[in-house]
């Protein structure tokens, strides 16, 4: 299965058997409660609210919604919040998590706790899905918002990351595209040696449940008439559905021109923990917040299925 568009992962979401059951930390803020009703509305997530009980009531209010009172939690404390939210995961009240009004240093430190988190001894990362106009199929460019400056290991980590999650949401044997300036190992360029490693890795088995190619250009990844103009042959030529950025700075780029200038939907999470965790930035719209609910309660019905 590869989907091609995000009403095909609406539509997946909603015909789920089970209602994903979300807890929000630090809930309140209009745009969360807005996505969260949203999802809540066409069956997607049952939502448990934590935070300051009077701001939940009010942002709940605008929209003229209620929700039951055992689904909130008055935490007003914003690092309890997180902490409270977690232990809903942890003690199975919770299918995933999502980020209201806080800090994402304070969502992160309750998660990565040793002793109650969320953690399971690999690397966590940034998964986000694009539909950018004029390509066939979502596009999961990885990662640009949590590994700063990765190493080979953790590269391979952020692969294994998305390629489960993609698993879990019904892909087959996503391809996945290591990318860097040019498609030769170039020994000057450090990307390129580890991009070749990658895929050698992938050939070995140690990578598995995927195709990896690298070291690939961008447009090789995603135009195939150009990788065959330049005699450049993979199954991932042209077809890519992971592209995996050198560094944090290349994959934060990447991700904002598709969605600043070439007209990209996007919703993301970090994954890698025990469960999909829903971090949208400050200046995500409502939509972006429901869109990344609806790919983490996928993900997360899928996971516990397997």
């Amino acid at each position: 299965m590869v989907y091609t568009t995000f009403d095909e992962l609406i539509a997946a979401a909603k015909s789920k058997p089970h209602t994903a059951r979300m807890a929000v930390a630090a809930a309140g803020d209009s745009h969360t409660i807005e996505a969260v009703l949203r999802a809540r509305e066409e069956g997607i997530v049952s939502p448990i609210l934590v935070g300051d009980k009077t701001v939940i009531d009010e942002a709940l209010a605008e929209f003229g919604a209620t929700v039951p009172e055992e689904d909130i939690y008055d935490v007003p404390d914003l690092a309890e919040s997180a902490r409270k939210a977690v232990a809903l995961v942890v003690e199975g009240k919770a299918d995933f998590l999502m980020k209201g009004k806080l800090d994402t240093a304070v969502l992160l430190k309750a998660v990565v706790n040793k002793e109650h988190g969320l953690g399971q001894g690999r690397t966590m990362s940034h998964f986000t899905m694009f539909q950018v106009p004029g390509y066939h199929k979502l596009m999961v460019p990885v990662d640009g918002g949590m590994v700063t400056y990765p190493t080979l290991e953790q590269k391979k980590d952020i692969i294994m990351n998305t390629v489960d999650t993609l698993r879990s949401m019904g892909y087959d044997n996503p391809k996945v595209g290591v990318l860097a300036c040019v498609e030769k190992v170039n020994p000057k360029m450090p990307e390129t040696v580890e991009a070749d490693a990658l895929k050698q890795m992938n050939l070995k088995g140690e990578i598995p449940g995927c195709v990896v190619e690298g070291p690939i250009s961008y447009d090789c990844a995603t135009v195939k008439e150009i990788a065959d103009f330049k005699g450049f042959h993979s199954p991932c030529a042209g077809d890519c559905d992971v592209l995996v950025a050198p560094n944090i700075h290349a994959g934060n780029i990447m991700g904002k021109m598709l969605a600043c200038t070439c007209g990209a939907k996007m919703a993301g999470f970090i994954v890698g923990a025990k469960c999909p965790i829903v971090m949208t930035s400050r200046g995500s719209t409502p939509e972006e917040k429901y869109l990344a609910i609806v790919i983490s309660a996928l993900a997360a019905e899928k996971r516990a299925q397997h």
